[in-house]
């Protein structure tokens, strides 16, 4: 096979484009056009949400999401400190404080235990992020948010389709965000979504993606917005998707177990977890964590890429990144977890797209290099 295989692929079908065409061909392209509502309307449900906002892109969601709670300067948030620059990136330019929090090492999720211990007065919310297909820890971490009267932001981007405890992930925060970027288990190209079952922040929210216009007096603004709107054609895609979803679900369930089969015998390296107590894992993505013995994460990706095999490395810790060195919360975070996985963690091609041929290459391609 001397093809290159990406580490993602997004599967589009018939539908998808048969509902795109009729944005075309009816003219309704701009965010104007009806898919946009019917989108939010069918997977606000799907979440067990009340009210949908959907919007250009994940990241996005973060900002409306924090905006509408109005956290500013002052305020606290606990997060976990590996996982995407987009989490930490919004609060920050909101004025908050990001206080963050290390990995378990077995989920790579925040680690719950570790929450309460971070916990001071100026302490306004908590920003849970599930990461690469097993949800966080919950019921911990909403006993703490309850106590102390806490939001919870819940950032399920990773996690369309996922539950804890049999719930839908996307149905516990306060308000909730989702990306729907090609290598989600829905996409819309870019786009997201933020959902909430309280009416209030959901008018803030749909005001805040729409630049804050009022309802009666259209270009006088009392707060500042964003153009975050998500277009009829982005919905379409998503609307015609979401009927897939259980479909794409159980086909990176069978990608995550093929991948787990094979490697299971080889104990240099740290697979991700099949399933919790409390939850199944998706396998959003497939990582894995490879022992000092091959070397870095990048070593291996390399010998990979060099057979024709794409992969992406883990996240690099917000108390690690550049951008961040000047923060003084960030300073004296201690989290041995995220910097060894972030060092030595990638994930392999998972995308919806890839054929069983694609994923029997990655497999055998992997098992020379492991065994040296």
């Amino acid at each position: 096979m001397n093809s290159f295989i990406p580490v993602n692929q997004p599967l589009i079908r018939a539908r998808e484009k048969e509902l795109v065409m009729d944005c075309l061909n009816t003219g309704w392209i701009s965010s104007e056009g009806p898919y946009v509502h019917q989108f939010e309307d069918a997977f606000s449900k799907r979440v067990g949400r009340n009210h949908g906002i959907a919007c250009s892109n994940g990241t996005a969601a973060l900002d409306i999401a924090i905006a509408a709670l109005k956290l500013g300067p002052g305020d606290e948030v606990i997060m976990p400190t590996f996982t995407i620059i987009s989490c930490a990136a919004a609060l920050v330019r909101a004025g908050a404080v990001p206080v963050l929090v290390d990995a378990d090492p077995q989920t790579w999720n925040m680690d719950p235990s570790q929450v309460r211990s971070v916990i001071t007065e100026r302490t306004a919310a908590i920003l849970v992020v599930h990461i690469y297909g097993l949800p966080v820890d919950l019921d911990p971490i909403l006993d703490i948010a309850e106590q102390k009267h806490l939001a919870i932001i819940e950032d399920a981007a990773e996690l369309i389709g996922g539950t804890y405890k049999n719930k839908p992930c996307g149905s516990f925060g306060t308000v909730s965000t989702f990306s729907f970027y090609p290598n989600k288990h829905i996409t819309t190209g870019e786009g997201g979504m933020v959902v909430t079952d309280d009416s209030y922040l959901a008018d803030r929210c749909r005001s805040l993606r729409n630049l804050c216009f009022q309802p009666k007096k259209r270009f006088i603004h009392d707060e500042l917005g964003w153009n975050y709107r998500m277009t009829n054609m982005q919905a379409a895609l998503g609307l015609a998707q979401l009927d897939f979803l259980d479909e794409n679900l159980t086909l990176k369930k069978s990608m995550g177990r093929t991948y787990s089969d094979a490697f299971t015998f080889f104990e240099s390296i740290q697979l991700p977890l099949l399933s919790t107590d409390y939850a199944d894992n998706l396998f959003w993505v497939y990582g894995l964590i490879v022992d000092e013995s091959y070397g870095t994460a990048q070593d291996v990706m390399q010998s990979l890429s060099e057979l024709g095999i794409g992969t992406r490395p883990f996240f690099y810790p917000m108390h690690k990144q550049p951008v961040f060195q000047s923060i003084d919360s960030f300073k004296n975070v201690f989290a041995p977890v995220s910097e060894r996985i972030a060092q030595q963690g990638f994930y392999i091609p998972s995308g919806l797209g890839l054929s069983s041929e694609q994923q029997q290459h990655v497999i055998h391609s992997l098992v020379s290099i492991l065994n040296g």
